[in-house]
């Protein structure tokens, strides 16, 4: 064999190489760029990375405005060049809405109402929503609609007759007033509370209850040995659907609270005359004194402050609740 044609065939077999490993270099390029299925590339993470941070700014705005502004001093408030970041930051608006608030009485008064009325609320609506999924209850199809019923009913309808019978039972002005509805089964949004529970409990094996009742269990030991520890992800995301809703409360509190207790939505109403005495019985407050805008900022954070917390230690079995109990379809 020539040397010329042997020269032919390695710059062949060279050029074969050469084009095998480019062929490999280039799938493995697409691989990492785009991944075997199409969510598993760089460009589809960066993309998804990119969505949810623009997301995720949307809902965290508000509350960078929030904590900017209850560090700005009263000069960078009035200043319209200074953006999110305060030239100086300052802690006299957060003492000044701390103050206003009474924040130690007042948090005291709105974890007791929404602590007590949300452990209530999941312990009736538990045991309401187990009687209406597994029970022989009379009539179960009309005392399911009048449930929904309470639901879509907005309270402003039976506000009046309310504080009427609140008024002759003599508990206006107390922590009975919210605590009364909640034992009921009447709390806020207890209806569909107890739809969550009626949901989950429908959907567990007949063949618990089946093989608790051979072994002689009355319904009552059914529903607290079997059944409610269960529905231990139900109880935790009425829970905080509670607490939340009781924390956030304000139309129902203004209505039936005129004293010294009073939750902290109410104390956020009445901030502008505490910081303004002279202010007292004139009309339109919040436009009237803008100077304090950054303190009603605080009592604001300050306010939202608690719910972040615990929903920061529970949100992992919050996000598995909400799965379990089916409210995602």
């Amino acid at each position: 064999m020539s040397s010329g044609v042997w020269t032919e065939k390695v710059e062949r077999v060279g050029r074969q190489i050469k084009s095998v490993l480019w062929s490999r270099t280039a799938q493995r390029i697409k691989v990492v760029l785009l991944g075997r299925n199409i969510s598993d590339g760089i460009i589809a993470k960066l993309i998804l990375y990119v969505l949810l941070s623009i997301v995720g700014y949307l809902y965290l705005q508000p509350l960078f405005y929030m904590i900017s502004t209850m560090l700005k001093p009263l000069s960078d408030l009035l200043d319209p060049t200074v953006g999110l970041i305060p030239r100086e930051v300052t802690w006299h608006n957060l003492s000044e809405a701390i103050r206003g608030l009474k924040y130690k009485e007042a948090l005291g008064n709105t974890a007791l109402l929404s602590v007590s009325c949300s452990l209530i609320q999941v312990m009736i609506c538990a045991v309401t929503g187990y009687a209406l999924a597994k029970l022989a209850v009379p009539f179960k199809g009309v005392i399911t609609a009048l449930v929904i019923l309470t639901f879509l009913l907005p309270p402003q309808i039976i506000v009046i007759p309310l504080y009427i019978i609140y008024s002759k039972l003599h508990i206006l002005n107390t922590i009975w007033v919210f605590l009364v509805p909640a034992i009921f089964g009447q709390g806020v949004k207890s209806a569909l509370f107890i739809l969550i529970f009626r949901q989950f409990f429908k959907a567990q094996p007949i063949s618990l209850e089946e093989a608790a009742k051979l072994d002689g269990a009355s319904s009552f030991r059914l529903f607290f040995r079997i059944m409610l520890p269960l529905a231990r992800s139900a109880c935790l995301v009425v829970f905080l659907f509670s607490f939340i809703w009781y924390w956030n409360l304000y139309y129902e509190p203004s209505m039936f609270l005129a004293n010294d207790f009073t939750p902290l939505s109410i104390r956020l109403d009445r901030l502008e005359e505490v910081l303004n005495p002279s202010l007292l019985g004139q009309k339109n407050l919040n436009d009237i004194n803008p100077t304090t805008e950054s303190a009603k900022m605080g009592a604001a954070f300050l306010i939202i402050l608690p719910p972040i917390i615990v929903f920061m230690f529970l949100q992992r079995w919050f996000i598995t609740g909400i799965e379990r109990t089916g409210i995602v379809e």
